[in-house]
Parts: C-alpha cells; structure tokens; sequence
C-alpha cells in the first residue's frame, strides 16, 4: 500500500511540474546574470584579430551585446534588424562570434553588412559560457554601471525592441524612444 501511495504522491508531483512549465514562454529563460555585473572578457575581433575588443569597449555606456553565429539560422533572420537598429545610432551594438569559423563569419559580415562597433571572435565559446548562452542568437542590454539588465532569447525584431528594450532602455536614461 506505501508503494502506490509514493507512486501516487511522484505522478502527482510530476504533474504539477508539467503544468507549470507548459506555461511558460520558452524565450524566456531566467538569466542568473540579471541585476548582476558583465563577465569580463577580451577576445580577438572577428574583423582584426591582431586587435581585441571585449566588455572594456563599452564599459560606461548602454549597450547591446549580441551573441550571433554563421551557422545560426534565427541569427540570420535578425541580421537586417540589428542592421536597420544600427543604422538609428540608439544604442551601441558589440557582437561576440560565438563557437564559428572566422572565415565565414567575415563572408557573412561583408555580404549582409556589420551592424556591430565591434565582433569579438569566441571560437571555443568559453566566453558564452560565461554568459550563460544557450544557443545563438542571444541579446544582452547591459547598463553603463556594467550589470546586465536583460537578456533576449532568440531573433530581434522591432516588436521585441519595443516591448522589451526601449522601456528597460528609457528606465536608465529617463528618455523615451
């Protein structure tokens, strides 16, 4: 009898998990970098890797970090986002290639344009683990104090900017977009 009690108490446990995560929105997956300081790194550019670039660059100023890759499909769909945001100069965009090839990482940046100031290349994608990239592409509003204010999982659009950045980004500089 205490056997099919505990298997009922599990199923009943198991039951209650499901339902709460068939609740959830898959993109918005918690990020233990909320609220807390940038995972300092420097890597070599995508562009020049005789020079770096890393959270030094933008240390002291709103900013977008983008995580994108090559092979990343939903990168590719946002690219003419980032490059029409870029293009509005509301906010610096720093890129990290992230576990791709510099070769076609330069190939994509040449045929479909370089919305970033920068591109670190992360070809090991030790630096993504630091900040707790699950999967390309991946944006990161970080505050001129240097802590990440929120994290996007997923293609940007300009639905995804209005709704989520532009009131974080008004937030920190008392301005509305």
């Amino acid at each position: 009898m205490a056997r099919y009690v505990t298997l009922i108490v599990v199923f009943v446990i198991m039951l209650g998990i499901f339902v709460v995560g068939l609740g959830r929105d898959p993109t918005r997956l918690p990020s233990p970098l909320i609220d807390r300081p940038i995972p300092e790194y420097e890597l070599p550019r995508v562009k020049d890797p005789m020079s770096t670039t890393g959270s030094a660059d933008y240390r002291g100023q709103l900013a977008l970090v983008n995580i994108w890759a090559t092979w990343c499909v939903g990168c590719r769909k946002e690219h003419p986002y980032l490059m029409d945001l870029a293009g509005r100069n509301e906010i610096p965009i720093y890129g990290v290639n992230w576990r791709d090839q510099r070769d076609e990482a330069l190939v994509f940046l040449e045929r479909l344009g370089d919305p970033y100031v920068a591109s670190a290349y992360d070809q090991d994608g030790r630096v993504g683990i630091d900040w707790g990239v699950y999967g390309a592409p991946e944006t990161y509003l970080v505050s001129p104090g240097g802590s990440v204010l929120y994290k996007h999982i997923g293609p940007m659009y300009e639905e995804v900017w209005q709704k989520e950045f532009v009131p974080r980004i008004a937030g920190q500089t008392g301005a509305t977009r």
